[in-house]
């Protein structure tokens, strides 16, 4: 989906079936199912979300998971995750005035999982090569009572 300011697109956000993502993100998922494993044919992934700064803090973000939950219900999904790249606070890259998603992630019931982290590459900022970043997903299942 797209975020409009008139005709100027603000910002970003997708999903799709986890089944049709990228092996990376699928990985982590694909244990055995008393291991903590998920059939992946029950996950609906959350891909990347981007807003330029100036609309942050608007309720945009907002928007962005209620679009894609609504979009993942409807589609018969109980279950939906995505992931965040996993940073030390002093990272160089961290902007100034940077703060954690975490308390917004979890007011929409999804919890942290760190037993559930793949790899993922890409150029940074400032960078010549890809390098490899350590992903760590979170979780929401509107199945379960305790969420």
């Amino acid at each position: 989906m797209l975020a409009l300011d008139g005709a100027r697109v603000v910002g970003a956000s997708t999903g799709l079936p986890m089944r049709d993502a990228d092996s990376a993100f699928q990985k982590p998922f694909q244990k055995p199912i008393q291991d903590g494993g998920e059939d992946l044919a029950s996950l609906y992934y959350f891909g990347e979300s981007v807003l330029l700064p100036e609309y942050r803090g608007t309720g945009i973000g907002h928007r962005f998971f209620d679009e894609r939950e609504r979009v993942a219900a409807e589609l018969g999904y109980a279950i939906t995750t995505f992931c965040a790249v996993v940073r030390p606070m002093d990272h160089p890259l961290r902007p100034a005035q940077y703060r954690p998603h975490d308390l917004f992630w979890n007011k929409r019931g999804y919890q942290c999982r760190p037993d559930l982290e793949c790899q993922y590459s890409w150029l940074d900022l400032g960078q010549t090569e890809d390098t490899a970043k350590t992903m760590r997903f979170w979780v929401r299942d509107r199945q379960r009572k305790d969420q």
